[in-house]
């Protein structure tokens, strides 16, 4: 199967997806008769029978599916809300000038790009030390008639954890309730869409959820497909504006376009295709089961050091994210260390382990953290490894602690501390100078 793979991928890069009277061997069995998706409602794994005569776009139900480059999903599901609101607006006779969008400063940079692209207010909620996600009272706060939407994140590229979904969509029916509003909410599952699904199947974060309206799903992370894959999903296809869907047929039939650029390679679909083909709702089940009790045992071992402290959560992307403790004396004063977190992670590197260490989001950017995320072809025996050169690693940062300070204690006593004896500074003399 693994050569079946290797075979059909390397020559789905020479078509292109939109091609598909062009290259039926390739189109037709993946994308026109079936295409396999994550059924977010039961969290099985579904094929769906599109029958749209080569339409990139497969509907399934009320649901409607489209394949894109990752980032582009979430400019494609921004794009959707604010032409919503806008429809919503002008057919009410009012401003459409100053359209927000509310999420977590925890949100990955491409939600800053499609503001910054598309002229959307960023409406923040502020994170703070201890709170590294959105909470339902804080984003309530930001909402206004001007809202096209709430971001919650299934899966923060910081800490790997998952916002509560649901109690979003209880605080944003409220307030659709008490205002008169139709603000929707977009799942960000980049990360987690191809987890909770199989290890955390009672979380209710998808379309079980009245006001959520879009889902956006990384293949290329935990999809288990190379990288250049994204998935964008609507709750009903009238959650898509017409004005998105341009229709075609200078390539032979009629297609739906609903993408920000048009020439892509099929060799992605084909990867996804063949990996939901063969690994089903029960492989994927035991990968990502798997990596969590990986990623359990690595959080284990970092706290036998003694020195970390966890910020990654039991429920979530299956990644550390950990921090140094705060040295104190033993007055309980903090005291700072001669090393950070930057500093372990460059000593781990010496055995080639790439363990970013990096800032909080703003508001928080005082927190310096490192993560080490699990992946498919990580084992139980290679994270024991890195468990053992993690504790070499502090071992050896100590120890240069320790000397640093007895080299900073001698050079003050020598050059600063001229009453002490020069051949011994633990020696006093007798002067009559100024100590």
């Amino acid at each position: 199967m693994a050569v079946c793979y290797q075979y059909c991928n390397l020559n789905a890069l020479l078509c292109q997806y939109v091609g598909g009277l062009w290259h039926p061997d390739h189109y037709m069995p993946c994308f026109t008769k079936v295409l396999a998706v994550i059924h977010f409602d039961r969290a099985h794994l579904i094929y769906m029978n599109t029958n749209t005569g080569g339409s990139i776009a497969a509907s399934y139900k009320r649901f409607l599916c489209v394949y894109v480059y990752p980032c582009q999903a979430i400019m494609l599901a921004g794009l959707a809300m604010k032409k919503n609101w806008q429809k919503r607006r002008q057919a009410a006779g009012l401003p459409t000038d100053k359209p927000n969008i509310v999420m977590s400063y925890s949100v990955q940079v491409c939600w800053e790009k499609f503001c910054r692209y598309w002229d959307v207010e960023e409406k923040y909620v502020p994170l703070e030390e201890g709170r590294y996600s959105i909470t339902a009272e804080l984003a309530r706060e930001q909402i206004d008639e001007n809202t096209i939407g709430v971001v919650g994140i299934l899966g923060s590229t910081y800490n790997g954890e998952f916002e509560d979904i649901e109690a979003l969509d209880e605080m944003v029916e409220e307030v659709n309730q008490e205002k008169g509003w139709s603000v929707p909410i977009h799942v960000d599952a980049a990360s987690g869409g191809f987890i909770a699904p199989f290890i955390y199947p009672e979380l209710v974060w998808d379309f079980r959820l009245k006001n959520v309206k879009s889902i956006n799903v990384s293949g290329h992370k935990y999809g288990l497909v190379f990288a250049g894959i994204g998935w964008v999903l609507w709750r009903e296809p009238q959650d898509v504006p017409e004005d998105l869907v341009f229709h075609l047929n200078y390539l032979g039939s009629d297609q739906a376009s609903i993408t920000l650029n048009f020439s892509r390679g099929a060799s992605n679909v084909l990867g996804q295709y063949y990996q939901l083909l063969r690994l089903g709702r029960t492989g994927y089940s035991r990968i990502m089961s798997n990596l969590d009790t990986i990623a359990k045992r690595l959080a284990d071992g970092i706290m036998e050091t003694g020195e970390f402290d966890l910020l990654s959560k039991d429920q979530g992307v299956p990644l550390v994210a950990f921090r140094l403790k705060k040295k104190v004396d033993k007055h309980g004063k903090e005291v700072e260390r001669s090393y950070d977190e930057y500093d372990v992670s460059d000593r781990l590197k010496e055995h080639g382990w790439v363990l970013p260490a990096y800032t909080m989001a703003p508001d928080a950017k005082h927190v310096k953290l490192l993560r080490a995320v699990i992946r498919v072809d990580h084992s139980m025996t290679m994270i024991e490894k890195l468990i053992a050169h993690i504790h070499e690693a502090m071992q050896v940062l100590k120890l240069q602690e320790s000397a640093h300070l007895k080299k900073v204690r001698q050079l003050v006593r020598e050059k600063m501390q001229p009453h002490r004896a020069p051949d011994n500074p633990y020696r006093q003399v007798k002067t009559t100078g100024q100590c």
